[in-house]
């Protein structure tokens, strides 16, 4: 057993989702010693509540750590996380690996390089009922898995207008790249991370940029469509080595009723999966008579984002290079999501080098 107390850890990025983590971290006995920000404000919060030095500088902090967690908007992932691997530190960097496929290129080609590893924050897979879908289907309970159906749909969920999610210069996308991610890696994931060969998408830009938007609910305030010029939904078909697929729909904005489910398809079994509800296995039988059956799996419900953290954490005090969540996977999503953009501007299908 490691002790991932021995592990000097750091924030980069001290806004909700820096906190988010921190919180998480802490509760599980890390050794936080600073953050970073490049806003004052935001320092003075993060030093108030958890009682560590904060830095405008981020090689000062790196300088008193063993490993950081990347939590910054996307387009500054790819500084923070290559001066970190050139400095020898283990990163947790936060999904999606980059804001452009160039950045997450060179974030891979960086970690390739470093004594340290990167490990992409894909939280959903260490779900308890994940777990139980990854176990059965190395099990071989599905028998050919062969189309997982991915559904990551909100009603009205864009995370504040005018924020930095709403911006194609820094975040790199709009839904596809903030929650569509998510759903491209977690399908991929439940297949056994085979080659993607070809993708064919189109995004949509259909209700942020509308002054008569039905405002619920936000991650932030409503600064209005002014601050809007990415896409809300997409929709797209992967295809994977031996005749593995993904369909995909994914929406912050859409006229019908909200859902996050996954569907699998395989020879011998199916699920679905609904985060926050547990798997439901969908076999045959002949035993008897013909029939169908229905197994609800029902799993202590987990904190991801802790689970994973411990998983990083471990693998830091260990000095082990982590076999989930690497740099080369992350890569791949971010080639897929950069497809699924190229194919709808072009209209066309986009293959993708292996």
């Amino acid at each position: 057993m490691v002790d991932i107390s021995s592990v000097r850890l750091g924030i980069v990025g001290l806004g909700n989702i820096g906190h988010h983590h921190a919180e998480r971290f802490v509760d599980q006995g890390a050794n936080l010693v600073g953050g970073v920000d490049i806003a004052e404000g935001a320092r003075a919060s993060f030093a108030d509540e958890f009682g560590v030095q904060t830095f405008e500088d981020h090689h000062e902090l790196y300088e008193q750590a063993d490993a950081v967690a990347v939590t910054t908007p996307n387009k500054f992932h790819e500084q923070y996380v290559v001066d970190a691997l050139e400095a020898g530190l283990d990163v947790l960097v936060e999904k999606p690996l980059a804001n452009t496929l160039e950045g997450a290129e060179r974030i891979a080609e960086a970690a390739h390089d470093a004594d340290g590893f990167c490990m992409v924050g894909f939280h959903t897979r260490f779900e308890n009922p994940v777990e139980v879908i990854n176990g059965y289907r190395e099990e071989g309970r599905f028998g050919e898995l062969s189309h997982v159906e991915a559904n990551y749909i909100r009603r009205r969920g864009v995370p504040g207008r005018g924020s930095w999610f709403t911006s194609k210069e820094v975040a790199g996308g709009g839904a596809l790249i903030d929650i569509g991610v998510h759903a491209v890696d977690l399908s991929l994931y439940m297949l056994g991370y085979p080659e993607v060969e070809e993708v064919s998408g189109l995004t949509r830009s259909q209700f942020g940029g509308r002054d008569d938007y039905t405002y619920i609910q936000m991650w932030g305030d409503d600064q209005g469509p002014e601050g809007f010029n990415v896409d809300d939904s997409a929709t797209a078909f992967i295809r994977c080595a031996d005749d593995r697929t993904i369909s995909l729909e994914v929406a912050w904005a859409v006229n019908r009723p909200k859902k996050q489910e996954y569907v699998l398809r395989g020879t011998e079994a199916g699920a679905t999966f609904r985060p926050g509800e547990g798997v439901t296995f969908h076999e045959s039988g002949t035993s008897g008579a013909g029939h169908m059956v229905e197994s609800d799996i029902d799993t202590v419900n987990n904190d991801a984002h802790a689970a994973e953290q411990t998983y990083f954490l471990e693998h830091c005090a260990a000095g082990k290079t982590p076999e989930r969540n690497t740099v080369d996977q992350g890569l791949t999503v971010q080639r897929v999501l950069d497809a699924i953009y190229r194919s709808s501007e072009s209209g066309e299908a986009i293959a993708l080098d292996n």
